[in-house]
């Protein structure tokens, strides 16, 4: 699968929803976004991007981690990420290049097909406060590639009773209704200049069209 006709990424985007609502997540989740193309109203989208705001696990489960560990070679289960749900899902257990325990992978290996067009971007910072880090550390070390888009609409929240969509979103996700700038727009409202922007806008564009099929990104402020 190389693209999504737009009906299908909508749809797609609702069953990735669902999953975060009825089942059990390696790590809670706070709030689910999509940004970029599919919130632009294209048809066909090339890549679904969807951006997951999470909280960072600090159970202390140290009897449990070592059975995890024994059983699959992966450090931190009961730490990093929830122990009862490596019992329930043990097929999307995932390890980082350490062994450790991936929070953002073992949520990648629940929500997205391996073969799907879809990215995942997994931080505990919410979308709009890491929109902002984001592009603030990627003027700073010059590497755009970094920059979140920050063309993003809101379609899930925790609201401490099991979440809430936004039906309003969601409708006007379908619709195609969101009227967004272009990125090199969007980043100059940000605060880049006109030239710094294009190149910026330019090379996200050049990241997004080298992944193939399922990817995830995690990040830490």
């Amino acid at each position: 699968m190389s693209e999504f006709a737009r009906d299908d990424a909508v749809d797609r985007v609702e069953e990735i929803l669902r999953t975060v609502e009825t089942e059990t997540m390696p790590v809670p989740v706070r709030e689910l976004w999509v940004l970029g193309d599919v919130a632009l109203g294209l048809d066909p989208i090339d890549r679904l991007d969807v951006y997951v705001t999470k909280d960072i696990l600090l159970t202390d489960d140290a009897d449990r981690s070592e059975a995890f560990e024994a059983k699959y070679g992966i450090e931190g289960v009961g730490q990093t990420i929830r122990a009862d749900w490596a019992e329930e899902y043990p097929e999307y257990l995932k390890a980082n290049a350490n062994g450790y325990a991936a929070p953002e992978k073992c949520l990648a290996a629940q929500l997205v097909g391996d073969d799907e067009p879809v990215h995942l971007e997994v931080c505990n910072a919410s979308f709009e406060d890491n929109v902002t880090q984001r592009l603030e550390s990627a003027k700073r070390r010059g590497d755009y590639e970094q920059i979140l888009d920050p063309r993003g609409a809101c379609l899930w929240v925790d609201d401490g009773d099991g979440g809430r969509r936004s039906e309003e979103a969601l409708r006007k996700l379908r619709e195609g209704e969101f009227v967004l700038p272009t990125l090199p727009q969007s980043l100059q409202m940000l605060g880049m200049d006109e030239e710094e922007a294009a190149d910026a806008a330019d090379a996200v564009s050049a990241f997004r069209n080298r992944q193939d099929g399922a990817s995830v990104r995690g990040d830490v402020v």
